[in-house]
């Protein structure tokens, strides 16, 4: 990994209100909000798609759309009455095959502008064929790629070179250390001792938003550009609430906000709910559907908060 970093944005309030997320028109309906695709859930792990779900409406989105296996679809349509839930065939691992893209085309028809892939999903060879089949299938959308869909730029010095992926960035990958380290083919230790560095190689050599997750989070953009967050809120450390995270921004992304943008506000209305809760509940012991659910106030808090 390289050094020579650019100037590190730190995420704030002031940042924030100076970059503001697009706020749809009072007498718009919920297709000016934006319709958001999210792809994930297992016999496993159902629960992942629906605190991910949960929280892209919750961030804001107007629309919603779960694909998920078809063992757990009827279970997950019961949990999310606002969303059309598809039910696919499943591996025997539990994953999509890739030949379920099909069962997806009509969507590409009906403006999807955002795709959550991964939440609670397995088999991540599966997965990795899925992805690099449904890109081309969804040209214009912003892509979010959380937990095992991330494996599709496993091992690739050079993931923008790839057919699939080229033009603007429209990637946003979430990993966290141990993610990004089996990604890269590094150790753990290593990528936490340059986390700014392992986030901008990544996001320039795979033409994505990088959110490089942990009690700091750094964000790098292909372009070099940088953003961190400190948290300091080990709360948020839980089960669950990785996927809040990523629903939180592939909701800021439907509703029309820029890769980078929805990103570093996702990071920040996240880190902001777990807080809320942390003065509300305690610092431990929150559930990540409480995070979810805290979301619209966290939007509201950076609205009204003083800047300085």
């Amino acid at each position: 990994m390289s050094a020579n970093l650019p100037l590190i944005q730190v995420l704030d309030t002031k940042l924030l209100q100076a970059w503001p997320l697009p706020v749809p028109s009072p007498d718009g309906d919920k297709e000016d909000r934006g319709h958001v695709l999210i792809i994930g859930g297992s016999h496993q792990m159902p629960g992942a798609v629906i605190l991910a779900a949960t929280a892209a409406l919750r961030a804001g989105a107007g629309k919603l759309t779960v694909a998920t296996g078809q063992s757990v679809a009827q279970l997950i349509a019961s949990a999310l009455p606002e969303s059309r839930v598809i039910g696919l065939p499943e591996t025997e691992a539990g994953g999509i095959p890739p030949h379920c893209v099909d069962a997806l085309q009509p969507l590409a028809k009906r403006n999807i502008d955002a795709i959550l892939v991964g939440p609670g999903m397995q088999d991540e060879a599966a997965i990795a064929t899925f992805v690099r089949a449904l890109m081309p299938v969804f040209p214009e959308a912003k892509i979010v790629l959380d937990a095992c869909a991330m494996s599709v730029v496993r091992g690739s010095q050079s993931y923008q070179e790839d057919a699939e992926n080229t033009g603007p960035t429209r990637l946003i990958l979430t990993p966290h250390a141990g993610e990004m380290a089996r990604l890269l083919g590094e150790d753990k230790t290593a990528i936490r001792s340059a986390p700014h560095t392992a986030a901008r190689d990544a996001a320039k050599n795979w033409n994505a938003v990088v959110a490089l997750k942990g009690a700091m989070t750094c964000i790098a953009s292909p372009n070099g550009q940088l953003w961190q967050h400190d948290g300091d809120n080990i709360g948020l450390a839980s089960s669950g609430s990785g996927d809040v995270l990523a629903g939180v921004i592939a909701g800021l992304a439907a509703r029309g906000a820029g890769v980078e943008q929805a990103t570093a506000w996702g990071v920040m209305l996240h880190a902001r709910a777990g807080q809320q809760l942390a003065e509300r509940i305690g610092p431990l012991g929150f559930l990540a559907r409480e995070i979810a659910d805290d979301i619209p106030a966290a939007l509201r808090w950076f609205e009204q908060a003083p800047s300085t």
